[in-house]
């Protein structure tokens, strides 16, 4: 199956070092004492949806008698829209608008339960605010709702943007634009943290800075392991 470029997954791994949100340059500090808004990724920042995906897809494989996800296939609709995924899935296949459709009649409630909140989201947001603003900007679509929900997430964001509600997905920059506007801020009083190759993307073109959650792959000012070490951070 071909993968889009800004998926693409290049260089070693490497782990991240322990120390590394202590042990911050003057210049990353400096950086962020213009910052008024924390931005959020959804899956696999806030939520561990990759079970929850893999069901999901897999269920409209199988519908039309097709082979189940491979791990890089999954990598790749973790960070796309439904309808991006099912582009990339059903690429050449006579059924490729029937998928489309069949996908908009899945009870997305009947994946919600495969969710998992990820480690200290919800004190870390609840630490926040104030003074800080927070938003959520995700390629999830309709479920975003049910999945704040599931999680009693809802009430600690000030404005949530799904591919629901812009006219352009990421990679396009538009659901961070769209935030910044709403707020009426610039784009370095802005963070946004995300753990894939599409949410670097996002934040360059948006030229709002990124911080990778879980991915020391990613060119990032600042890199997390844990949620609560951007509060360290934001302390210094």
């Amino acid at each position: 199956m071909p993968i889009v470029p800004w998926l693409r997954y290049q260089g070693p791994v490497r782990k991240a070092h322990p120390d590394i949100m202590r042990r911050a340059p003057p210049a990353k500090v400096e950086a962020l004492r213009t910052i008024k808004i924390i931005i959020y990724d959804c899956d696999g920042v806030l939520i561990d949806s990759r079970e929850a995906n893999r069901a999901f897809y897999n269920d409209i494989l199988a519908h039309f008698g097709l082979a189940r996800l491979t791990e890089e296939q999954l990598d790749f609709v973790q960070a796309a829209t439904s309808g991006q995924a099912l582009e990339v899935l059903f690429k050449g296949h006579p059924r490729r608008q029937e998928a489309q459709a069949y996908q908009r009649t899945l009870d997305n409630e009947a994946y919600i339960s495969l969710l998992r909140l990820e480690p200290h989201i919800r004190e870390t947001l609840t630490a926040l605010r104030p003074p800080y603003l927070t938003a959520v900007a995700t390629n999830r679509g309709r479920s975003l709702d049910l999945a704040l929900q599931r999680f009693h997430l809802e009430n600690l964001f000030d404005l949530t943007i799904s591919s629901y509600q812009v006219s352009h997905p990421k990679p396009h920059p538009e659901c961070l634009l769209t935030i910044l506007k709403h707020f009426r801020l610039r784009p370095d009083e802005a963070l946004y943290i995300g753990d894939s190759r599409v949410d670097l993307l996002v934040s360059q073109l948006a030229g709002v800075p990124f911080a990778a959650y879980k991915n020391p792959l990613l060119e990032a000012l600042y890199h997390l392991e844990d949620h609560r070490e951007l509060l360290l951070v934001l302390a210094q």
